[in-house]
């Protein structure tokens, strides 16, 4: 059976979560069998001049990338979409489903979201969540039943060398938007020690101004800084020399920015909302998203207690080995064997 994946949101340089997610299964499932033909599906809007160097060797050998509705194919729907012409069998990942929950987003946006997500749901022979809790969502809120869902949790790459130049940085990698609470982290960092900074690496989301308004207003102003989107090489560098990385997010399908803080041996304060207690287990400070001042207390501890941010280090790191991007692609692989 050929296989066909959706490429549209691994192309480019300026990956979110998903896209990494994308790239990883792209380059991931090609490398299982590098002879097999691989279809790619994608918008001509998203292509880039740049696009071949983004796909495996044997993208679209023998066959169109724009094919569908190939009655003797799979189809692997990488963001929580299925085109409307059918394959034979399908698989579709879900991420998450705050946007039918909460408002994070426009209303053009949340019902457009919904539309997609509950044709997907109906029209997927297998449906992949990426956490527990992701599955729990399409159960609860998509009617979809447990025989039709397999949870693949996401990877993780190496984090950098461990560094002897942490600064005294608090960094929180993510858009800039509601969902990720930010306005609570701004207030909380306002009690932290005056030799510390917080760094906000992410481009502006839904919501964004409330934060940057929340920013102007700090007393701590003067110590906060937002870099807007960072690419890979600059992301690396800020996990290499952060000494804490706080992630107080509302909701979370998953929450791979923690896990790539992990990776670089950098302690994590984290809220217990959506995925987040599942994927950082005990490796973790886990706080109540809406409770600011026990963010700022136990940021505080974190900035404070130089062995203490050692042993969170040191549990978020051996943490971080326990999901890796190759158990993801076999998994995937096995999902795609069951149906053939």
């Amino acid at each position: 059976m050929r296989l066909a994946l959706d490429a549209t949101y691994s192309i480019g340089h300026n990956l979110t979560g998903v896209g990494v997610y994308c790239r990883e299964m792209l380059w991931g499932i090609a490398a299982l069998d590098p002879s097999a033909p691989i279809s790619f599906l994608y918008r001509p809007h998203r292509i880039l001049a740049s696009f071949k160097e983004h796909l495996p060797a044997n993208a679209g050998r023998g066959l169109l990338l724009e094919t569908l509705g190939r009655r003797d194919g799979l189809f692997h729907g990488l963001n929580q979409r299925l085109p409307q012409r059918s394959f034979r069998k399908q698989v579709v990942t879900f991420h998450d489903l705050f946007v039918l929950t909460a408002e994070y987003s426009t209303l053009e946006f949340r019902r457009r979201f919904a539309e997609q997500a509950r044709h997907a749901a109906a029209s997927a022979d297998v449906i992949i969540a990426v956490s527990e809790f992701t599955a729990g969502q399409i159960r609860d809120l998509l009617g979809v039943p447990a025989s039709r869902i397999q949870v693949v949790h996401h990877g993780v790459r190496p984090g950098p060398p461990p560094s002897n130049l942490r600064a005294k940085v608090i960094l929180h990698v993510g858009a800039i938007q509601t969902r990720k609470n930010l306005v609570r982290l701004v207030t909380a960092f306002a009690a932290a020690p005056e030799d510390w900074r917080l760094v906000l690496a992410g481009g502006s989301g839904f919501g964004a101004e409330t934060v940057y308004s929340a920013i102007e207003e700090s007393p701590a102003r003067e110590r906060i800084t937002v870099t807007g989107y960072v690419d890979k090489a600059t992301l690396t560098r800020c996990y290499a020399e952060a000494s804490v990385f706080a992630f107080p997010s509302l909701d979370e399908g998953f929450g791979m920015p923690v896990l790539e803080a992990m990776a670089a041996g950098v302690p994590v304060i984290a809220s217990n909302r959506g995925a987040l207690p599942e994927v950082c287990g005990d490796a973790a400070v886990m706080v109540d998203a809406l409770d600011t001042r026990a963010l700022a207390q136990n940021l505080n501890q974190l900035c404070s207690d130089a062995e203490f941010r050692k042993e969170m280090a040191e549990r978020g790191t051996l943490r971080a080995t326990q999901f890796s991007w190759s158990r993801a692609v076999a998994q995937t692989q096995s999902v795609y064997s069951q149906l053939q």
